[in-house]
């Protein structure tokens, strides 16, 4: 069943480490299989204040999504993500019909 990690930018804290983790990512990618959803596209806030960004990343399953995020390739990268901007990142299962 397939499994979405949502990473939810709610502020920008240091925007040298943000631009670092964005120019730093995309090697952990690799080896993966991950679809892009959504990346940091237009959003329409409906209600609340809304976060500046979101991603959105689809994978086959729920340990394909861990894998990913809890790789040491992405790990190193994440820290300068957690230094740059506080976000909040969920896996979460889809569903079949």
């Amino acid at each position: 069943m397939s499994a979405y990690v949502v990473f939810t930018r709610e502020s920008t804290e240091d925007s040298v480490e943000l631009d670092t983790y964005m120019n730093t990512v995309a090697p952990t990618f690799e080896g993966h299989p991950i679809k892009f959803l959504a990346l940091y596209g237009k959003l329409d806030k409906l209600e609340g204040t809304g976060p500046e960004g979101i991603v959105i990343l689809e994978f086959p399953s729920m340990a394909d999504a861990q894998a990913w995020y809890n790789s040491p390739s992405y790990q190193a990268v994440a820290a300068h993500r957690h230094k740059g901007a506080t976000y909040r990142v969920t896996i979460v299962e889809g569903q079949s019909p």
